[in-house]
């Protein structure tokens, strides 16, 4: 067997075991959350406006696995308009078929979203990760006070073993 081969199974072998911890670690997340939003005001001016929200929906998950398919979420949050610029945190817990939950913090500057897992129960304990999220389409409001549209929702999570 010539020196290349040798090196070449070498080298190999050595990339198939520094990969496989990072693919066991880290685990990639493509998914559309799509749901309702009602709002109520608290104060509403030209220079500032608050609201609380409530929201609730379900996930469609992009990738092979459907890991986060069919989970339902409910959500509190914050948001301020002050002069224009729109700020918000939410705290939401989605809820898997079995009944294992996580829970999320989501924080939003003008219209992107930083979310990360705060908490996990069952299946989903001690989860860690976070992500981005991209509202990408939104429909007329069906109802005085509520907003319906989907989130593209991306980023990474890692199980505890």
């Amino acid at each position: 067997m010539s020196t290349n081969k040798i090196c070449s199974i070498i080298f190999g072998f050595i990339g198939i075991f520094l990969f496989i911890p990072y693919a066991q670690a880290q685990q990639p997340i493509d998914m559309m959350s799509c749901g309702d939003v009602e709002m109520t005001t608290i104060v509403a001016g030209e220079e500032l406006t608050t609201m609380g929200t409530t929201g609730r929906g379900i996930n469609l998950d992009n990738l092979g696995t459907k890991v986060f398919d069919n989970m339902t979420y409910h959500g509190v949050g914050l948001l301020k308009i002050e002069r224009g610029n729109i700020t918000a945190i939410m705290y939401t817990k989605y809820m898997d078929p079995s009944g294992d939950f996580l829970v999320v913090e989501i924080t939003q500057v003008g219209m992107e979203r930083d979310w990360k897992f705060l908490y996990g129960t069952g299946k989903w304990k001690g989860i860690t990760g976070g992500g981005k999220g991209f509202p990408f389409t939104k429909g007329k409001p069906i109802t005085p006070g509520t907003s319906q549209g989907c989130v593209k929702v991306t980023g990474t999570y890692e199980l505890k073993k």
